[in-house]
């Protein structure tokens, strides 16, 4: 029975758990769950995902949320397919889990931030954007991208010198950063390096664009 994954294509969480899936070499098929209709919504939804969002898998019949979860967790399952994504050393594995909440803590809230005011909010028709709030993402995030300047002068990905699921858990988010018009990549030469290194992952040009079903390996 294959894995499946259900979601929406251009969801930032449901992309996340199909590059890993398409990292790792893992067949796959995608659901798509009806946005318009409020699917993630219903009562059946919602007996798999309680909070009634996407994505969550199910594989043969074990469910799991929260797609930073089901990363590690496919990481892990398939673990001797691809780079490791996980380091089993302690050092390393401490390295990457500083990695990992370094994107949570610092990286993701001002990129969503920013990227909800100036793409998400016009794409769906959300209103207008804040300004003030998109100007105040845009100074975080700024600063905060100083410092990955610094740590990534010293080592080639996130954690180390060996790619792990930290580095790709900036993608979604991180990937419409240029959307909103403000360039704040190319004056950061080792964040640009580490961020052009991680875009042009084959994993990753699979799933950018959108989520589709059973890739094939």
């Amino acid at each position: 029975m294959v894995l499946k994954l259900y979601g929406f294509p251009a969801s930032t969480a449901t992309r996340r758990v199909a590059q890993i899936l398409h990292e790792k070499e893992v067949p796959f098929e995608f659901v798509e769950i009806d946005r318009a209709s409020n699917e993630h919504k219903s009562p059946a939804y919602l007996e798999k995902q309680p909070f009634g969002q996407v994505p969550y898998i199910d594989d043969e019949g074990f469910i799991l949320y929260e797609s930073r979860a089901i990363s590690r967790y496919i990481a892990t399952k398939w673990a001797d397919r691809g780079a490791p994504l996980i380091p089993t050393e302690l050092k390393a594995l401490a390295l990457f889990e500083q990695a990992a909440s370094i994107e949570a803590a610092h990286f993701d809230r001002p990129t969503f931030n920013a990227v909800f005011e100036k793409v998400i909010k016009p794409k769906r028709g959300l209103g207008p954007t804040n300004e003030a709030v998109f100007e105040e993402a845009l100074k975080t995030l700024q600063t905060k991208l100083d410092v990955y300047e610094i740590i990534l002068s010293k080592t080639k990905y996130l954690g180390g010198n060996e790619i792990t699921l930290a580095d790709f858990f900036h993608l979604p988010f991180g990937s419409l950063i240029p959307a909103t018009g403000v360039d704040v990549f190319s004056t950061r030469p080792n964040f640009s390096r580490w961020f052009n290194d991680i875009t042009t992952r084959p994993s990753w040009l699979a799933v950018k664009d959108g989520v589709v079903s059973k890739p094939s390996y």
